[in-house]
């Protein structure tokens, strides 16, 4: 079973989320809202979605690339944490 499936109801929380700060975003522009409203909407769905995809990388990575029962010779977890370090402030 993979990650998202195992996660798939917090995942779905979070993309839940997502679309009501999209929809909250389309009804500023609707009542015609002033830019820094629609901007400071616009940057808190950013980074909503930046954070669920940190949430499905560092899964992917933990599942996939240092399970070393799943993958025989998988990365070691101190390159792995530092990888996910810098998806993380990427990601931000």
């Amino acid at each position: 079973m993979t990650h998202t499936v195992k996660d798939k109801q917090r995942l779905l929380a979070r993309v839940r989320r997502i679309r009501g700060q999209v929809e909250a975003i389309e009804r500023a522009l609707e009542s015609e809202a002033g830019c820094e409203t629609v901007m400071h909407l616009i940057a808190a769905m950013r980074g909503a979605t930046a954070g669920l995809m940190a949430v499905v990388v560092e899964a992917h990575v933990q599942n996939h690339l240092v399970d070393e029962a799943a993958h025989p010779g998988a990365l070691d977890r101190d390159a792995a944490a530092q990888l996910l370090e810098i998806v993380r402030t990427y990601l931000k």
